[in-house]
């Protein structure tokens, strides 16, 4: 591609990023719909209320009628491909109507028969054998599906038997030692923990000292779930938690409670059209530091100045100002959405800094970015990485420090060093300085012998193992440049930036696909979303053969394909997504790159 292609190329992109705006300033997106958000939905509606929630769940299952895989499995999106865990869920929900509607049993055959082709045998103790085998320690997603399963009456009348008690009790314990325990659910679910757990108490028969002791701590426990309950009524504005949480407290006395009413209200309210529900509302404020860092330097030749004010009022909106409610954390951190249930986080964190010093004068942004700055310092763990919600949480994967996590905290403290520098105290200074040196180290120790890192919330459903090397190397690859062009670095930081750059490039060229695509590894398909990542880390004069190639196969694509959006996104513990923004995004960021260096 020529330059005068390339500029065309920013130039319809561009406008077409610019006319998603919402007049409010920010960019909504839209989440994939869910098979197992929409199951887990319809069963919280259906214990909350059949009769009067009737509308909503006749959608629902019609949705879930509409969206079956040929082999009678569901995926995690329309797109993907089958898995037990979201094919069992909705054989669960179903099961609920499969006596008295012939098509819902029809499509509940359909399901057992794939079940039956793995060697699952929906009528035994083989469904819990195979949920917890699965997920193993990481009880997060495990037990409240097997919970599910056993309300709706999946396998049979002994379902909770099989089912592991979550220690509940432990929630009345202050949150400071909550990282110290050995939780089997992730920090972000602690709701679950609390109400999947009350219900596996009331449903399973345990020793009299446990009884004694769960009994007495429900009234304390709930108490708990009402302080973190969000206006919205969704924890995490993400449906499944929600519905988890709602159906795990009807059935088991509660379901008078607010929190169950805020629930089911929230469900109502956020299901689509067409029946079907993503698994989070949205995530607007991460699109939206996407969509503002995309454009660039070409921002104002789309947007204008009123429009870029209305972007950064929105972030100053949204930044967190006092201790959160969910996990504690202290002001200055961004969720990932606007509403109440979003919590502070270590990538949208990060992100919206590096929007904000995009937008507007450093003067005018000074205040948000140093105390997000500070939020950061406060969550960065002992070994130097960025975890995602909470410091200190290490005992499951999703609450350990990550690498692509730590790459976008790096830059963005990177960038904060480089605008403020001369109006820093001697403090502050050595506070970022520590920081950036930290996560430096982590992600120099997390880097493969071939250059590559693996992220922690994205994955490929195509690779073995699921991981996303391509996503995580591309991405801190370019955290990495970005900073390596900033001022204050001493001579040795630069150095250890470029020899950390040369060995992601070498990874990134080497898993090209022959069609001069990226998927996640090697000969995995491409998509759009991983191309323009690892075009716009590889792009340099350098590398300019590897990049044409991935641009030719771009505009192919999107001519033959249009802006189709792949599920690269993972959620909670392996829920795949994906986002309309996404190939959009990373395709306007890779032209305005491409035109940069060429």
């Amino acid at each position: 591609m020529n330059k005068e292609d390339i500029a065309a190329r920013i130039n319809e992109v561009g406008k077409i990023i610019a006319s998603e705006l919402r007049p409010e300033g920010y960019w909504e997106g839209r989440l994939s719909s869910s098979a197992l958000g929409v199951a887990v939905a319809v069963a919280a509606l259906h214990f909350d209320d059949a009769v009067q929630n009737a509308p909503e769940i006749s959608k629902g299952i019609l949705w879930l009628q509409n969206n079956i895989n040929s082999d009678g499995s569901f995926g995690d999106t329309p797109d993907s491909k089958g898995n037990v865990s979201t094919s069992l869920l909705v054989y669960a929900a179903l099961n609920l109507y499969a006596a008295s509607d012939i098509t819902v049993k029809e499509t509940q055959l359909q399901i057992a028969g794939y079940l039956h082709s793995l060697h699952i045998d929906v009528h035994s103790p083989q469904v819990a054998e195979f949920i917890l085998a699965h997920y193993q320690k990481d009880y997060t997603f495990s037990v409240p599906i097997l919970a599910m399963c056993g309300v709706c009456g999946v396998p049979g009348n002994d379902a909770f038997n099989h089912i592991p008690q979550l220690p509940f009790e432990l929630s009345l314990l202050p949150r400071k030692f909550y990282r110290l325990l050995n939780l089997s659910v992730v920090s972000y679910a602690i709701p679950a923990l609390v109400a999947v757990g009350i219900l596996i108490y009331k449903k399973k028969k345990s020793n009299l000292f446990w009884r004694i002791i769960r009994r007495f701590s429900i009234k304390k426990a709930m108490k708990i779930l009402h302080r973190m309950l969000p206006e919205s009524g969704g924890f995490l504005e993400a449906i499944p938690l929600t519905a988890f949480v709602s159906l795990s407290l009807i059935n088991s006395g509660f379901a008078e409670t607010e929190v169950v009413k805020k629930g089911i209200q929230f469900l109502k309210r956020t299901q689509r059209e067409d029946g079907g529900w993503p698994i989070d509302v949205d995530l607007s404020t991460w699109v939206t530091s996407l969509s503002v860092k995309a454009f660039r330097g070409k921002l104002e030749g789309f947007l204008n100045s009123d429009q870029e004010d209305k972007i950064a009022d929105y972030f100053r909106l949204i930044q967190n100002e006092k201790i959160h409610p969910f996990n504690g954390t202290g002001p200055g951190g961004w969720g990932w959405t606007q509403f109440s249930g979003s919590v502070p986080d270590g990538d949208d964190t990060p992100g919206a800094m590096l929007a904000l010093l995009k937008l507007e004068p450093k003067n005018k942004i000074k205040h948000e970015v140093l105390n997000a700055a500070n939020w950061l310092r406060e969550l960065q763990n002992s070994d130097g990485g960025f975890p995602t919600f909470s410091r200190g949480w290490g005992k499951l994967p999703f609450d350990q420090s990550c690498s692509d996590l730590t790459g976008h905290c790096l830059l963005a403290v990177s960038e904060v060093m480089e605008n403020y520098h001369d109006e820093l105290s001697r403090k502050e200074s050595e506070n970022l300085k520590k920081i950036f040196e930290g996560a430096l180290q982590y992600l120099e120790k997390k880097q493969s012998d071939g250059g590559s890192w693996l992220p922690l919330w994205f994955g490929n459903q195509l690779t073995a193992n699921h991981t996303n090397p391509v996503y995580g190397t591309a991405k801190v690859v370019t955290y990495l440049k970005d900073a390596a062009l900033h001022n204050w670095h001493s001579t040795q930081t630069r150095d250890q930036l470029e020899k950390m750059i040369r060995k992601g490039n070498d990874f990134l060229v080497g898993v090209q696909n022959e069609d001069g695509s990226w998927g996640g590894d090697k000969n995995i398909p491409g998509t759009i979303e991983e191309t323009s990542l690892a075009v716009s880390a590889l792009i340099s004069k350098k590398n300019l053969e590897n990049c044409e190639s991935g641009l030719k196969w771009l505009e192919k694509t999107i001519q033959e394909k249009g802006f189709v959006s792949a599920p690269i996104g993972l959620y909670f513990a392996s829920l795949w997504y994906d986002e309309k923004m996404y190939p959009l995004t990373s395709y306007l960021e890779v032209l305005a790159r491409t035109e940069e260096t060429l």
